[in-house]
């Protein structure tokens, strides 16, 4: 006789993630990625609003166990929420802000913050929390700093054309003649994705903590999890530690106080070293890793071989302490002088990217070659070199003799190093270009040129030529079509 059957059973549903809190507490930690919050920003103090673009669990083995026998619920969930942390974007911020905070600096949860939200033109969340990234009134890297923004990219450290607008994703049509072009739009939309998340906090250097700005490849077993507070630096070697004991331990053991190389500039403040790619390919690699921390949309390879890096240093009488460097290729068929620069965040704003700038070109005159930085240019880099390019071009009208009225495009490009192209184009933004007959001349009476050095004068740190020590690798002149000496004179072309 046939068994009577019950009733069916419904299925089961789905376990909830135990990491996720219940759908009606939106307070709860964790937060949901696209939640909107109201955080604390360090800098000021004030209160801000951002959207959480992913969360990591921290643990810490001084917070797995209570410190009394008896504890109260409320105090274990305080312990389990402070292991949280959340990556946000401040709104109208640009995404070099981002960064992991703490629970403690949360000021207006989920619930508040997002009628907040809604009621500045934001909307209640972001699907998986990548807000819009606005040009914001986040703090650049300034006027001394702006080549911290790629003038192009090594192979150590390529550049990319600028991230789009309005959160829309970088298609391959747009990547013409940068590093990622041949990518699919499979591959860039991984590359995005693994690179959008800071994976530490700060990164220890000498004597300065410095916030990073955007994701460095280093190995994963330094930030385990997906995140890590702080990375250790050291300053000589660029080997990079977990803890700072470990940091103190190494270098406890290197009796070295300078970068490897060659030093090849020293001034009274200043010293520049040339280091090989291939002869010392670790430290180089490592320069790359800490410089991918600052620079945002690179790709960085390990083949550091075809590249020099020049480091510049400050020195005193504990040794010799990097604030920047920049790497060019050691024979560049379209004539850069320059493939990625960068002034270390702690020494913006002291000149120092425009000195780099100014040693790339000293190293061209030496070279009797003309020169450009890496294209394309990012928006920063653009500003950075033409203010060199107007301070040098104006000091050499001035600097010519009283009897000389006229001069050309190419006389200017022979005595500064810079290529025509960027002569010309600089000329027109100053306003002395002028078209007559249809050929162009420069046209700056003696006032006018007064007027234009007042407002692009000539900054320091300089340059100075007496404390350069350095000889190029001398190549066939008829064979090299940047050398100033291999270039057929041309008649003036201006009255």
């Amino acid at each position: 006789m046939p068994r009577k059957q019950g009733p069916k059973k419904k299925d089961a549903p789905p376990p909830a993630d135990r990491d996720a809190p219940a759908e009606a507490d939106v307070d709860a930690h964790p937060f949901k990625p696209g939640s909107w919050l109201v955080v604390a920003w360090p800098p000021d103090g004030s209160e801000r609003l951002a959207t959480v673009i992913d969360r990591a669990r921290v643990e810490s083995d001084d917070r797995d166990a209570p410190d009394q026998h008896h504890v109260r619920k409320d105090d274990l969930q305080r312990r389990d929420a402070a292991r949280w942390r959340y990556y946000v974007h401040y709104a109208d911020f640009n995404r070099r802000m981002d960064e992991w905070v703490r629970p403690a600096r949360v000021v207006l949860p989920p619930s508040r913050a997002g009628p907040l939200a809604e009621a500045a033109g934001h909307g209640r969340g972001h699907g998986h929390g990548r807000a819009s990234p606005g040009p914001g009134p986040g703090p650049g890297p300034g006027a001394a700093a702006a080549p911290a923004a790629p003038a192009g990219g090594s192979g150590a450290l390529s550049v990319a054309r600028a991230r789009p607008a309005a959160g829309g994703l970088t298609s391959v049509a747009d990547m013409e003649h940068d590093e990622h072009e041949g990518l699919d739009e499979a591959s860039l939309r991984e590359h995005e994705e693994v690179t959008k998340i800071k994976n530490f906090g700060a990164v220890e250097l000498g004597r300065h903590v410095m916030d990073t700005w955007y994701f460095s490849p280093y190995p994963k077993e330094f930030y385990p999890g997906g995140f890590a507070d702080v990375l250790y630096v050291d300053e000589v070697t660029l080997r990079f530690y977990r803890t700072r004991r470990e940091l103190a331990r190494a270098a406890a053991s290197c009796r070295r106080r300078a970068p490897p190389g060659d030093e090849i500039y020293r001034d009274a403040a200043l010293a520049m070293f040339e280091v090989d790619g291939r002869e010392h390919r670790e430290y180089c690699q490592n320069l790359c890793y800490f410089a991918k921390l600052f620079l945002d949309h690179k790709t960085l390879y390990f083949d550091v071989d075809p590249f020099l890096f020049y480091v510049l240093c400050e020195h005193d009488g504990r040794g010799h302490h990097p604030v920047g460097y920049y790497s060019k290729e050691k024979y560049s068929e379209v004539g850069y002088n320059l493939a990625c620069i960068l002034a270390f965040p702690p020494f913006q704003r002291k000149g120092y990217g425009r000195f780099l700038i100014a040693f790339s070109y000293a190293l061209s005159r030496r070279e009797g070659r003309v020169g450009a930085p890496e294209k394309p240019l990012s928006d920063l880099g653009h500003i950075a070199y033409r203010a060199y390019w107007a301070a040098a071009l104006l000091a050499c009208l001035r600097a010519l003799p009283p009897d000389q009225v006229s001069t050309t495009v190419m006389d200017l490009s022979k005595r500064t190093s810079i290529m025509a192209d960027d002569v010309a184009a600089t000329l027109q933004y100053l306003g002395v270009a002028r078209h007559v007959d249809g050929v162009p001349v420069v046209w700056c009476p003696p006032a006018t040129l007064d007027e234009l050095i007042r407002k692009h004068p000539v900054k320091p740190p300089f340059v100075v030529d007496e404390a350069l020590h350095w000889e190029p690798f001398h190549t066939d002149v008829k064979r090299d079509k940047f050398s100033i000496r291999a270039k057929r004179p041309t008649s003036p072309a201006a009255p």
